[in-house]
């Protein structure tokens, strides 16, 4: 298969993959559109005309965007509960051009589960963007050509999705185990997704935004960012050239929602702009998708694993 490419690199911003390029008319959800990556992602959407909707847990939060971005609007969507994210799709009127599953939590501390029983990482960013895309899936297919996007991570190279034991039930809790089987799961979203609507028209991908300093990572130790060359001895926070602004981060995301370069490209996991190749996981490897995150027989298990508890 060949890859797709486009001609953007790691340091295009957002922005700039949209210059040109007109969205008005165009409807987007953006989860987590109130800050870090999410505004870039709403500003550069918004600046290029498309009518976004930020869903988040805290609409106050995007004061400042809704003031630069009038047609803008910010509902409160908490992911983590299937009864806000029933609320806000049964809420939803008319068709919708794309979701752009942005909103996540990263290696919390301690396990901590949702209503439903399901490890807060995973419901947060698989179940919770789940249950948003089926919920809203009427609405994405009156729309012409829509797109899903599910922002994963490199994470994913380092643990496939564990059928046995996905809620840390039976084994110690690891917080970066749970990001990263989360981060899979995303990814397996968006074959799901491919996989089942394509005759909908609706297409979906799948994207890491690279490494970004953003309030994600609030909950990694201060040994692990010095060892990643992102903080000094003195707790200061340091920019190591592989890491991107937040406008660099977006871009990615942007691309794959709106971008006419990825017209009828689905089932696909981007970074820096183009598509990676399919690898095999492992703690040694840096870029690609695993094989395990992409495998179609894994995102229909988990699919099915999921719909009964989102209905």
């Amino acid at each position: 298969m060949t890859l797709t490419t486009t001609p953007f690199g790691m340091r295009a911003t957002a922005a700039e993959v949209l210059d040109g390029v007109d969205l008005s008319g165009r409807r987007i959800v953006v989860t987590g559109g109130a800050s870090g990556l999410g505004v870039e992602t709403v500003r550069a959407l918004a600046g290029a005309g498309a009518r976004v909707t930020i869903a988040t847990r805290t609409p106050e939060a995007a004061k400042a965007l809704l003031e630069e971005f009038p047609e803008t609007r910010a509902v409160a969507v908490d992911l983590a509960d299937l009864a806000s994210v029933r609320a806000f799709c049964a809420a939803w009127s008319g068709p919708l051009d794309g979701i752009i599953a942005n909103a996540g939590v990263m290696m919390l501390p301690t396990r901590q589960v949702n209503a439903q029983g399901w490890e807060m990482q995973l419901a947060t960013n698989y179940l919770g963007h789940f249950a948003l895309a089926v919920g809203l899936h009427s609405a994405l297919r009156e729309a012409e050509k829509p797109r899903v996007v599910v922002v994963s991570s490199g994470a994913q190279l380092r643990a496939g999705f564990d059928f046995d034991d996905p809620q840390f039930e039976r084994h110690p809790y690891d917080p970066f185990v749970a990001y990263a089987r989360s981060k899979t799961a995303d990814v397996l979203l968006a074959v799901g997704i491919s996989d089942r609507w394509a005759e909908d028209g609706i297409s979906a991908n799948a994207c890491a935004p690279g490494w970004i300093h953003t309030n994600l990572a609030r909950h990694i130790d201060t040994a692990t960012m010095q060892a990643l060359g992102a903080m000094d001895s003195d707790g200061n926070l340091l920019t190591p050239d592989y890491y991107k602004t937040p406008a660099q981060g977006a871009a990615t995301a942007v691309l794959l929602a709106a971008s006419p370069l990825l017209e009828g490209v689905t089932g696909r996991y981007f970074e820096d702009n183009q598509e990676a190749e399919v690898v095999d996981g492992g703690p040694e490897v840096m870029a690609g998708v695993a094989k395990w995150s992409v495998d179609p027989a894994a995102a229909d298990r988990l699919w099915d694993y999921a719909l009964p508890v989102v209905r």
